[in-house]
């Protein structure tokens, strides 16, 4: 069964292409421990709520844009195997791939897949 991994985070605005590829970097690496898919998403309309929203669950700041992103794996096994390898990667040591945004404010979980149509 699919599993899906999800993240959120704030980004520098300013950026975009650092982001961009820090992120073809890092889907290389997860692929090859595994996923099927990466999706990266750049905010373009992602309000501010009353209560809850996503730019406060990041603590987005008004230079920053929300970026919402997921990886697909073919199953739950398969990412829990996955992960330690992926952090030991070399090619995503911060010295390599340096992450151009705070990783301290990046949420992330694993999901069952309930349903697509």
């Amino acid at each position: 069964m699919i599993y899906v991994e999800g993240f959120v985070a704030a980004v520098p605005t300013e950026n975009k292409t650092q982001y961009l590829e820090h992120a073809h970097k890092a889907a290389e690496v997860f692929k090859a421990y595994g996923a099927l898919k990466l999706v990266e998403c750049w905010g373009d309309d992602v309000p501010t709520g009353k209560l809850t929203s996503f730019p406060q669950a990041v603590m987005a700041e008004p230079h920053e844009t929300v970026v919402f992103s997921w990886v697909e794996w073919p199953s739950k096994a398969v990412r829990d195997e996955a992960m330690p390898k992926i952090m030991a990667d070399e090619r995503l040591d911060p010295a390599v791939n340096p992450m151009p945004f705070d990783g301290k404010r990046l949420i992330y979980g694993g999901f069952q897949q309930l349903l697509v149509l």
